[in-house]
């Protein structure tokens, strides 16, 4: 007899079954169900439902692990752009200045590409920048040497002037009248020195007359003598006199012309400080309404640049530097300028030399006290 086994899978007990078929003369139900048996033993397949599950959470680990890295990386991306290091900004530049020189050679001309050949670049180069200011070597506020009132004002801001132009003009009556009274006195001792001469004649004669006969006495030469000197006298201190009051006039002269205002040099105005009808004085006399300066007069053709130098890059700065200069108001306009000279002293508060430099060029649109920064050449 051969014996057949079947086996096949119950899907009620998750189980694997055995079924043993006996040959044709087993055929009571009872024995087949009997010969139906369990194998405990065996390991059940896996389930379609677990591997779906493995799969489903291999793949979210997956993805959560690809956003953490793509999340961080741009963290740390957007800090390294709004903080980059020196060698990061180093690094953009040599991109950019390559990105503009490769974009220069794609769109340059045969014309164009000849001229970079045949141009040399500059071999100077910045070394030391600093910021300073346009100052005027010459500069004077206009004021009168004596007290008086302004009656006349004859610039305004902005007019050009020349040397010896009249500025202004104060009230002269006083120092009129004392000239006319040293003029007087002066034809007074004129008139007296005419005397003087004269009786100094007179004098002379008298005494050649007494000294020439016999008959005069002792007495008589003797009152001669002493008034031919005393004439002699006379006539040399009306001389004096009259050089005193000469003196007199030209002093009177002199103040004067001080009651007239004029340009010590030639310039532009820049400040005008009184209006007619005004005191003015040399110095402060305590009042509200008293000026000390009737207008300020600048020369443009003494504008150069001060600027403030570190004292600790003092020795990069040498006297016929070559010097480029920028204005703050016209920042694109290289002005050529070259040191005159270091001031031999330094400032302890702000540990700076000053430096002064010269402007090569001249130009209405260089003014005084503009804003100015400076790039000191290498060469």
């Amino acid at each position: 007899m051969i014996e057949k086994t079947t086996a096949y899978y119950a899907s009620t007990t998750n189980k694997f079954c055995y079924l043993d078929l006996m040959d044709d003369r087993v055929k009571d139900k009872s024995e087949l169900l009997n010969q139906l048996k369990i194998d405990r033993d065996a390991q059940p397949q896996n389930s379609g439902l677990s591997i779906g599950v493995v799969i489903v959470i291999a793949l979210a680990c997956g993805l959560l692990g690809f956003w953490l890295a793509q999340f961080f990386g741009s963290s740390q991306e957007s800090k390294t752009i709004n903080n980059p290091g020196p060698d990061v900004v180093a690094e953009f530049k040599i991109l950019e200045r390559s990105n503009e020189q490769s974009h220069s050679e794609q769109t340059a001309t045969p014309d164009t590409l000849t001229k970079q050949v045949t141009t040399q670049p500059s071999p100077s180069e910045s070394i030391l920048n600093a910021s300073g200011y346009i100052t005027p070597r010459r500069m004077a506020t206009v004021s009168a040497e004596v007290m008086g009132l302004i009656t006349q004002v004859n610039v305004e801001e902005g007019m050009q002037v020349k040397q010896g132009d009249v500025l202004a003009k104060l009230d002269d009556a006083v120092a009129r009248v004392n000239l006319e009274l040293s003029q007087a006195q002066l034809e007074t001792l004129i008139a007296r020195r005419d005397s003087a001469k004269a009786a100094l004649t007179e004098s002379e004669q008298n005494y050649q007359r007494i000294h020439n006969n016999d008959f005069s006495s002792d007495a008589d030469r003797t009152r001669s003598v002493s008034q031919l000197a005393q004439s002699k006298a006379a006539l040399a201190s009306s001389v004096a006199e009259i050089k005193v009051a000469s003196l007199d006039i030209q002093r009177q002269q002199e103040r004067l012309a001080d009651y007239v205002i004029r340009a010590p040099f030639a310039g532009v105005v820049t400040v005008k400080n009184a209006q007619p009808g005004e005191i003015v004085s040399p110095s402060s006399a305590g009042g509200g309404f008293t000026r000390t300066g009737i207008c300020t007069i600048v020369d443009m053709d003494s504008l150069e640049i001060e600027v403030d130098v570190n004292e600790s890059y003092i020795g990069r700065v040498f006297e016929g530097q070559n010097v480029e200069a920028q204005l703050d108001a016209y920042p694109d306009w290289d002005i050529p300028a070259q040191v005159i000279a270091i001031i031999p002293t330094a400032d302890r508060a702000k540990a700076t030399v000053r430096v002064r430099i010269k402007i090569n060029i001249k130009d209405t649109k260089i003014l005084p006290e503009m804003g100015v920064k400076v790039a000191f050449l290498g060469s």
